[in-house]
Formats: structure tokens, sequence, C-alpha cells
């Protein structure tokens, strides 16, 4: 990873708004229409082009492919590991309607939120109408019902798509996001004895996907988003050191995951969901941030904007930020509509730079944008606006801090 030696550089989470043909493509195959595999590999392919140049143009320095060729953040898997089985869509208690303990408090607000967010700002595609949402969580279909094995087919496609975009701009670098084994655990286990044997087994098989993104060149990402959650809706009522004791586990997993790979090709992502609610049951950052710097990665992407987390960058005056780590707070929120000015965007990232020091901060945003083809936070259109804001608000912060 890049140090900002001397200039505040930017980057963002990863999930970007898909483009309405590959929106069209994954409406027709939730359906269960035909898709020529062709077709829908060379929309995947045009956007990511497309998605790779507007990052550069908007001024953002560490740039992926928006993971334009995955279902969501964590149903990707479901194409590329043997023993995980699609099922009819059970209703578990990591759904919706049971995932968010402050339901108890604002249940008329949940009553309606689920679908209207799903639909809001979905990407225009002529076949929407017809699309009523059912798979807005393709990742409670699937079960592990048998042994896991890595098929690499899908990642070296999207590796091939984005090395094919980065040869048309000029970018500082790029990243690719995965999942963390802690994340993918909410998958169902019928096939393993025990959560420690399905956690094992999941790290030896992500270690695979892990490698390959490291060898072809890219930053690793690696996406936690449940292991946070997890603090609210497993373990409410009940002593924070009983939930740190599950977290280390799970920490514990993503490292065995993550052996053989240079710390300084890895960041770590973890945020407390990306949806646009209360989020009055978040755990403080104050209480994670002993576990997320025990990940063996050289960077640590965190949420610091949005209302309910942005006060959270004064306990960077009490923890340390360990020697050569890099800390990429989002200065840009994702959930809402709203663009940051700029100077507020500066405001944020010279707080975090005074606190840990200049060259260890890279501005990026709180989450994703849009965390499976299915799931957009904001409109395109304000999603490029934020990336914008943030590149001008770090340069405005490289003057506040350089002098120039």
């Amino acid at each position: 990873m890049h140090h900002s030696e001397h200039r505040i550089l930017t980057s963002h989470v990863g999930s970007l708004v898909r483009t309405p043909e590959i929106v069209e493509c994954q409406i027709r195959a939730s359906l269960g229409e035909s898709v020529d595999p062709s077709e829908f590999d060379r929309v995947v392919r045009d956007g990511v082009q497309m998605v790779v140049r507007r990052q550069a143009a908007s001024g953002i320095d560490i740039v992926d492919d928006g993971e334009f060729g995955k279902l969501n953040w964590i149903a990707y898997l479901g194409q590329r590991l043997k023993g995980l089985t699609k099922t009819p869509h059970q209703i578990r208690d990591t759904d919706i309607a049971g995932f968010w303990p402050e339901q108890e408090r604002f249940g008329e607000f949940y009553k309606v939120h689920a679908l209207h967010e799903t639909r809001q700002w979905m990407p225009a595609a002529r076949s929407l109408s017809r699309y009523t949402g059912s798979q807005a969580n393709d990742y409670q279909n699937l079960v592990c019902r048998g042994p896991l094995e890595y098929d690499s087919t899908a990642v070296l496609c999207d590796i091939s798509n984005l090395k094919s975009a980065l040869s048309q701009v000029t970018v500082t670098e790029a990243f690719m996001p995965v999942v963390a084994p802690g994340s993918i655990e909410i998958v169902p286990n019928e096939y393993y004895k025990s959560e420690e044997d399905y956690l094992s087994a999941l790290a030896t098989v992500l270690n695979k996907e892990y490698r390959l993104i490291v060898d072809a060149g890219f930053v690793l990402q690696v996406d936690d988003a449940i292991v946070p959650a997890s603090y609210y809706y497993r373990f409410k009522g009940r002593p924070l050191a009983e939930y740190l004791g599950w977290a280390e586990l799970r920490i514990a997993a993503l490292n065995e995951a993550l052996k053989g790979i240079p710390e300084d090709r890895v960041r770590y992502h973890i945020c407390f969901g990306s949806q646009n609610i209360p989020h009055t049951t978040d755990p403080s950052m104050r209480d994670l941030i002993g576990l997320v710097l025990k990940v063996r990665a050289q960077g640590y992407a965190i949420e610091a904007s949005n209302p309910r987390h942005e006060h959270e960058w004064e306990i960077w005056r009490d923890v340390k930020l360990p020697a050569g780590k890099i800390l990429m707070p989002g200065v840009v929120g994702h959930a809402t509509n709203i663009v940051e000015h700029p100077e507020l965007v500066a405001m944020r990232i010279v707080n975090f730079a005074n606190l840990v020091g200049r060259a260890n901060v890279i501005a990026g945003t709180d989450c994703g944008f849009s965390q499976g083809w299915n799931s957009p936070r904001v409109h395109e259109q304000v999603q490029w606006a934020k990336l914008e804001a943030l590149a001008e608000g770090a340069r405005i912060a490289t003057k506040q801090l350089w002098g120039r």
C-alpha cells in the first residue's frame, strides 16, 4: 500500500452502483430467464472499463472494479465455492425482519424501510417493473452442505477485466474487495461439525482467492461487516467480554486466511451496516478497535463520517496507530444522498492527520455505495458527486497539511 507521503491519497470501500445493462442481466437471471454468459461477460467488462475511467476522472487515486461482476459482497462466493448450495428463500433470524434490535423502538419505520431502500435508486432497466425485490438478500438462500472447494474461474475473470481497464488510465494503485471468513459465516453450516471447523474451512478456501488477487498485483481489501454487526444482534444485553471472545475466533480465522500474504498488500474494512437506519444500537469503535488492530493488515478502513460515528476520530488521542500502518477513515458517507461539502471533507481528514500523522491517512468512504447489484444506497449521480467531493476535500487538506 502507498502512504500519503506528499499529499492525501483517496480511495473508497469498493462497491459502486451497477450499470443499467448489468442490472438488466441480473434481473433476468433472478426471474429465471436465460442470460447468455457471453452477454453478461460483455456488459460487465464494458462496465468495469467505464467505472475505472470515472473513478480516475473523479480524482480517486486507488481504484477498483466496483465489484461489478458480483451478486453482492457475500453472495458472490455462492458462485465460487463448491459446497455452498442455493435453497428456496427461508426467513431466518438474520433477515431484516429480525436483524436489528432497534425495531423495538422504531417498528413503524422498519415496516416500510427495506423495500423502499432497495427500490428507491435502482438504475433504470426496462424489466425493472417485473422485479419484486424478493432476491434483495441473495446470501440468505445459501447453505453449506458439503466440503468447501474453491473455483478460481470468476476471480480470474474479475482480475482480467480490472487489468484491462487499468491499462487505459493513470492511477496510484488498484484494489479488489473480498469477504472475511467471519462474514461469510452468516451462510448457515449444515456440514462441518463445529463453528471452529467451519471457520477453518472458510479460511483455507478464501486464502486461495486472497492469494490470486495479491499475486495479480492488487491490494486486497477484506470486508467484515458481520463481525461488528454481531455485537448488537447476537450479544444484546450481554457483557462486552463475551462478544469480544466470540469475535477473537473470527479474527483468528481471518489471520489464518491471510497466511502467506504480505501485510502491506492488505487493508481491512469494518462498518456498522450500510443501511440508512437510526443506528442507535451500533457498538462503539472504542470497544472494537483493539480487535481491528489485531488483523494482519497494513490498512484499516473504518466508518467516520456518519452522524453516529463521526465523533470517534477522537479515540486516536488515546489509541496509538501502530508504526507503518495506514488509517482509511470514511470522510464521505454512503447512506444518504446529501453530498458533503469539500471543506467539511478536508476538516475530517485534518482531524485524523493531526492525530495519526498525515502520511498515515488515506481519505475514504464509510462503506460501499451499492453492496450488491440490487442494493444501491444513493443515486449514481450522487455517488460520483460524493467521490468528487472526496477528492476536492483531499486537495484542500493537502494544502493545509503540507502548505501547498
